[in-house]
């Protein structure tokens, strides 16, 4: 019996499948939601939703899934690590043949590649210099992220808009806006005054947005929700540098889901097209 014991032990050990067999994915969910969240208000934007939307969508997931392993690998430098090499070039390929496929439909997305591309060059410069987390880089990923707004739009439409852009950078504006509360629970970032000038510039921004007719008078003032949650983190500034991350999540994730949802139903119609 202790000898069957051992060989069905070496067996399963030998059985076990190789680490880089296992797919890599973005460690923080926190991207995924501002992903889905832009990629929304896009679509609600369109007022439609098509098997171009879908695989817009298939293609911006797999988009985000390219800059982790890619991130990693440039962390480690000389040491290869294959399985980060290997799901990188899956998600990279899939993300490259999804995109082809869409800007044969629609040739203006090839400008949103390019701002995708230069996103993207940003963050691994930023990881090789050791500022991937710095504020400058952090909202360069937002950023690019957000993309998923035009992205969806036109995959749709077939076009973009001035509209279309506005909803980017108001997205931009609102979930960079995280970036400030969240260094907030850290010492040497844990002062207010960045945060206070960051939401004075977006304001002014928004303001230019809607002055000029980029955004209706509801999607602009969505970007209040950042300005009441900067206002109940300072109130309660104690408990939030305090509290358990989890708590943070949670916090965070209901002001964002609550932009998301006056963000994305402003810009429909009363009634949608049939």
């Amino acid at each position: 019996m202790a000898i069957a014991f051992v060989l069905n032990t070496t067996q399963s050990k030998r059985k076990k499948p190789p680490i880089w067999i296992h797919p890599t994915f973005a460690p923080e969910h926190g991207v995924l939601l501002v992903l889905f969240g832009a990629f929304l208000t896009g679509a609600a934007l369109a007022q439609q939703w098509t098997y171009s939307t879908t695989t817009a969508l298939i293609c911006a997931f797999f988009a985000l899934q390219v800059e982790h392993p890619l991130v990693v690998q440039i962390k480690l430098r000389k040491n290869f690590k294959p399985r980060y090499v290997l799901w990188g070039g899956i998600y990279g390929g899939i993300t490259f043949l999804l995109a082809i496929w869409l800007w044969l439909q629609s040739s203006v997305l090839l400008w949103l590649y390019a701002l995708a591309i230069i996103g993207l060059i940003a963050d691994a410069i930023s990881v090789i210099k050791g500022k991937h987390k710095s504020i400058t880089n952090e909202i360069i990923v937002f950023a690019t992220i957000c993309l998923a707004a035009p992205l969806a739009y036109g995959a749709t439409t077939g076009s973009l808009s001035l509209q279309a852009m506005a909803i980017w950078i108001l997205n931009t504006l609102f979930f960079s806006s995280a970036i400030y509360t969240i260094k907030l629970r850290r010492k040497k970032t844990a002062a207010f005054k960045p945060g206070v000038i960051y939401h004075c510039c977006a304001v002014a921004i928004v303001t230019c947005l809607y002055t000029f007719n980029c955004l209706f008078w509801v999607t602009a003032l969505s970007f209040a929700i950042a300005l009441i949650k900067l206002g109940v983190v300072f109130t309660f500034q104690k408990w939030y540098r305090q509290a358990r991350f989890h708590s943070i999540v949670i916090f965070e994730t209901r002001f964002a889901l609550l932009y998301i949802a006056i963000a994305s139903i402003s810009v429909l119609p009363t009634h949608l097209p049939k």
